[in-house]
């Protein structure tokens, strides 16, 4: 998880003016002690300072053991250009890619102050009171929805994420939304991309970095399609993670658990789906929205969302007070919006009238 309560640091003039030397450090030389912020199964996190610029940032290098192997180098400088190619507000900008003195890649990016999604959904299970205060439904469905806005850019450039979880949803003390770690993301339809992203060098046209057959990903928050190691994987393998994601916003509990991943995958391939509503009923879970995250879980990917653009269109629409499209209202349901939109309307209106004749009054 990640967790970073540094107050904002003030500039001072002799901080942004001092004058560069002439014998200026250049590559991993500009940056000082390496101080360990989170750690992945393949690579560690550090907040260093660079003493160039004069400002903190995330420095990302592979684990030792790993700094030898050709599919996680490959993977490494694909996550590094990848996140660089997706200039996006929602991801966070690489600020350089290269070698230390030893030889071994590194690549630095943005330091962000906030915590991981992860953390968040932990402290609201566990009724912390500032996080319950903090992050309502409404609120955790905004972040849902600049997720997915992240998602839709990345898929029209033809990046599946394929690793989509709360753990790698960063969410600022300003409110900014990150998505993190692109490192197992499949790349498709932009050739100058998967060129660039990972070799300098034509690549073959059998080339994979995820070998046909294997899963890779958190496997709680892993696609039907993914657990079975299947090839054809498109952007629908995203929006079951988004719709996991959204389970956990609703119940605050896990979508599938297992004493190992042998049990997590035959739950996602064969076991019943539990419903939002069932697993917590003292949540009050609308029934619009629960239809909503059920069609994002649908096992079949071909009765899912066929794309993030429309499950964004649809938690819009709720969060906006209008109907989903995936729901059948009736009309008692029908009755009882258009009063809350009527009394949505009547207080806005109510609002601005009274704040002109409170202007007027004052002006006269």
């Amino acid at each position: 998880m990640i967790r970073v309560e540094e107050e904002a640091k003030s500039l001072h003039p002799q901080e942004t003016d001092d004058i560069l030397p002439t014998a200026w450090k250049s590559g991993s030389l500009k940056y000082d002690e390496l101080k360990p912020l989170a750690e992945g199964g393949t690579a560690k996190l550090y907040v260093t300072y660079d003493k160039n610029l004069g400002r903190k940032v995330a420095y990302k290098t592979l684990h030792a053991d790993l700094r030898d192997s050709d599919i996680e180098t490959k993977r490494f400088l694909r996550e590094a250009r990848v996140t660089a190619n997706i200039q996006h507000p929602g991801t966070l900008p690489v600020y350089e890619l290269g070698r230390d003195r030893e030889g071994q890649l590194f690549f630095t990016m943005k330091k962000v102050d906030g915590q991981d999604l992860r953390q968040i959904i932990h402290d609201l299970r566990h009724e912390v009171p500032e996080v319950v205060d903090k992050f309502p439904l409404p609120r955790l469905l905004d972040i849902l929805i600049q997720v997915c806005q992240t998602l839709a850019f990345a898929h029209e450039m033809g990046v599946i994420h394929r690793d989509i979880k709360p753990a790698n949803i960063i969410v600022g003390k300003f409110g900014e939304v990150y998505v993190l770690d692109w490192g197992l993301a499949k790349i498709k339809g932009t050739q100058s991309l998967v060129q660039g992203a990972i070799s300098e060098e034509p690549l073959p046209k059998d080339f994979k970095l995820t070998p046909t057959g294997r899963h890779y990903g958190t496997p709680m928050y892993m696609s039907p399609e993914i657990a079975t190691g299947d090839p054809n994987l498109d952007e629908r393998s995203d929006v079951f993670a988004l719709g996991v994601i959204l389970f956990e916003m609703l119940t605050l509990q896990s979508f599938v658990d297992g004493e190992d991943i042998i049990e997590i995958k035959e739950k996602i391939l064969e076991k019943p789906y539990p419903l939002p509503r069932e697993v917590a009923p003292h949540r009050e879970i609308p029934r619009d929205l629960q239809a909503l995250c059920m069609k994002a879980l649908q096992r079949k990917k071909s009765r899912r969302y066929p794309n993030i653009i429309q499950f964004l269109d649809d938690l819009q629409k709720f969060r906006h007070g209008e109907e989903v499209s995936v729901y059948w209202y009736s009309g008692w349901e029908k009755l009882i919006r258009w009063n809350h939109q009527k009394a949505y309307w009547l207080l806005v209106i109510g609002s601005a009238l009274a704040g002109a004749g409170l202007h007027a009054l004052i002006g006269g």
